[in-house]
């Protein structure tokens, strides 16, 4: 088996790059997850990191019901983050020709 170093270092400087391209394109999705009929909102980008949390004033009257709001808000922002990102490794991992499982930390398209 002849196994070219150069290529070897090529392609992996070609995957860092394409990972890059990845981790900006997951920064910039965000999903809103709410509950509580909109009275608690929070926003995700694709890197699972909180962006924003939006709380009506009338939630915050009841401690305990406005903590199970934000549970229940971020909980649905959470899942609806792991799907838009799961689509969008799914996108570009065919791309680079694997599987979005294959990937560190990324979950396998569904």
């Amino acid at each position: 088996m002849n196994i070219n170093p150069f290529e070897i270092i090529k392609n992996a400087q070609k995957l860092q790059e394409q990972m890059g391209v990845i981790q900006n394109r997951l920064a910039a999705i965000v999903v809103t997850g709410q509950s509580g009929g909109g009275m608690v909102e929070v926003d995700l980008n694709g890197k699972m990191e909180v962006r924003a949390v939006r709380i009506a004033p009338e939630a915050a009257a009841d401690i305990p019901m406005l903590q199970d709001l934000v549970m229940a808000a971020f909980s649905s922002a959470l899942e609806k983050a792991r799907e838009r990102t799961g689509a969008e490794m799914g996108t570009l991992a065919s791309g680079l020709g694997v599987s979005p499982g294959t990937i560190p930390g990324f979950p396998a398209g569904q």
